[in-house]
């Protein structure tokens, strides 16, 4: 129910450390926030039947979760991806999902080029070894040099033209693959503008910048790893269901490709038994592309400010649902 008669902001779970970011907004147009750490469809459902407004990070809002929502104006997603909401029952209900993806592009890129350059130079290992006694002024040969590679981005949005300004930087040729983006957007950054298949041929480097859906799933698995060059890296710091994780082990294995650096998996939690953690050429982080100590306050009051926009009668700036408000 309403709590003295003000609008109610239900977060159905987060992994802040408070929510002081979004109850200072949200405070300022009489709305009071409501959270719990909802792991359950009925959790979900219970905590924001009565919400004007729907905060979410991982917990479920399914169709019968929204059908029960009596009020709710937008739902809002900290961070890019909507996997946990279900897209089409919200746009039957006329509720507008929202996402924000512009809180931590900066981060994203920095990670994407340390996790590159950690496996093209081979970090962990050469530390592991000086760890052990073994010190050697060229291990783990071959290491290869960055200047005058070729990075391929897959996808082309905000964090892959700013891996691309990066890559630049060190010297790297980049190339990139995105249907949508206008030829002319490649060409104003000096990123030449290729079809897929020549994407997956060309590259020496891949980094991928993909959102999941349908199209995007498992499109790296065997017959995208044998189109690429021999030796070749990838790096993932977008959506884990976009590599066939098995296959990626499959290539790593077989020496098809020299190793990888994943931020993001198909599985999350990576199980300790995985087979990619056998492998010292494949680097694994723990989905942390995305943090810093500032970006995680970015991104709370990001989603609160798309909250405050809606229930004040404004236009959110980032709806993925096509609802109109």
């Amino acid at each position: 129910m309403r709590m003295n008669g003000r609008r109610r902001v239900a977060v159905t779970d987060f992994g802040f450390p408070d929510l002081r970011p979004e109850e200072e907004i949200l405070a300022g147009i009489g709305a009071s926030v409501v959270s719990a750490q909802c792991r359950t469809e009925e959790e979900v459902a219970a905590l924001c039947a009565d919400a004007d407004a729907v905060l979410t990070q991982w917990a479920p809002v399914t169709a019968a979760v929204i059908d029960r929502m009596e009020k709710c104006r937008v739902i809002v997603r900290y961070g890019i991806g909507v996997d946990n909401v279900d897209l089409d029952a919200a746009r039957a209900r006329g509720v507008p999902v929202v996402n924000v993806p512009d809180y931590a592009i900066e981060e994203v890129a920095d990670h994407t080029l340390a996790l590159l350059l950690a496996a093209v130079r081979k970090i962990p290992q050469v530390v592991s070894r000086v760890r052990h006694g073994e010190w050697q002024i060229a291990p783990c040969r071959p290491i290869i040099g960055l200047q005058g590679k070729r990075l391929g981005v897959a996808g082309f949005g905000n964090i892959a033209r700013a891996v691309a300004k990066r890559a630049q930087a060190f010297g790297m040729e980049v190339i990139g693959y995105d249907p949508f983006v206008a030829e002319e957007a490649f060409r104003e950054r000096g990123v030449g503008k290729v079809d897929w298949e020549t994407l997956l041929a060309e590259c020496d480097l891949l980094s991928v910048h993909l959102p999941l859906n349908t199209a995007t799933r498992r499109l790296l698995g065997d017959e995208a790893f044998s189109r690429m060059k021999p030796g070749s890296y990838l790096v993932n710091t977008s959506r884990g269901g976009v590599v066939d994780s098995a296959a990626l082990e499959r290539a790593v294995r077989e020496g098809r490709l020299a190793g990888a650096a994943l931020d993001v998996l198909e599985e999350e939690p990576i199980a300790p038994d995985s087979p990619l953690l056998k492998l010292e050429q494949i680097l694994v982080t723990s989905h942390c592309a995305w943090y810093s100590e500032s970006s995680l306050v970015r991104l709370q009051q990001y989603a609160a400010l798309e909250v405050k926009r809606v229930l004040e009668g404004g236009r959110p700036l980032h709806v993925v649902n096509g609802v109109s408000v």
